[in-house]
């Protein structure tokens, strides 16, 4: 299984970018889905999650601006992002996991805001 994840770019502050991850295979018994994110020096955060069930949860420094989506027949995930800050700036990478302590993260996009 592997995790593609898309749609990074180079915006102004206050613009919008829809971030995409596709699955490749199928992965049994999700336990939860999410989107992290690390800015140069930094350790990565955690942005956005959703657990099997379809409940989100979302960093406070996103909250109103990021929606965590799925696509379950399309088995993608979906970030849309609005009104992005420079603070935004980082590599974004979407991460399953799943029961039985499997981990899976995808190779990261990079998103860079703009002031």
């Amino acid at each position: 299984v592997q995790l593609q994840a898309s749609g990074g770019g180079s915006v102004q502050a206050g613009g919008s970018l829809r971030l995409s991850c596709a699955r490749s295979g199928d992965i049994f018994a999700i336990v939860s889905m999410a989107w992290y994110r690390q800015a140069p020096g930094k350790q990565r955060e955690l942005v956005a999650s959703m657990t099997g069930g379809g409940s989100t949860n979302y960093a406070d420094s996103v909250k109103g601006r990021f929606t965590i989506s799925r696509n379950i027949a399309e088995r993608r995930l979906y970030l849309q992002m609005n009104g992005l800050k420079p603070e935004d700036t980082g590599v974004y990478y979407c991460n399953v996991v799943a029961t039985a302590s499997r981990n899976y993260w995808g190779q990261g996009t990079q998103v860079t805001v703009s002031s």
